[in-house]
């Protein structure tokens, strides 16, 4: 099994910057690929991006990209989420997440880290 465990989360300014973390451990042979997204009380979660932990680049969905940034630190068993520019409608709980590669759905997920945005 995965275990995730999210940090970061916290208050900001708007058009401020904040790093998030997602610590993983476990059996993350099979389930590599790691995921950001956000939950929007009442709404279903937004896919922000994802990274494989095997190599490559992230990629992101169209409403973050520019803004956000994901990386990965395979020594530190860390995957990062990088937020600049950040707008009130930012404002909510992040959650990472894993998968496997050849897996349609994500499998695994963090607590989730709050983020609040300040106007």
């Amino acid at each position: 099994q995965v275990q995730l465990v999210e940090s970061g989360g916290g208050l900001v300014q708007a058009g401020g910057s904040l790093r998030l973390s997602c610590a993983y451990s476990g059996r993350t042979f099979s389930r590599d690929v790691m995921g950001w997204f956000r939950q929007i009380t009442g709404k279903e979660r937004e896919f922000l991006g994802a990274i494989s932990l095997r190599g490559g680049s992230a990629h992101y969905e169209d409403s973050v990209k520019g803004r956000f940034t994901i990386s990965r630190d395979n020594r530190k068993n860390t995957v990062y989420l990088q937020m600049t520019s950040l707008k009130p409608e930012d404002a909510t709980v992040y959650l990472c997440t894993a998968k496997a590669h050849h897996s349609r759905s994500y499998e695994v997920w963090g607590q989730g880290t709050r983020v609040t945005v300040s106007s």
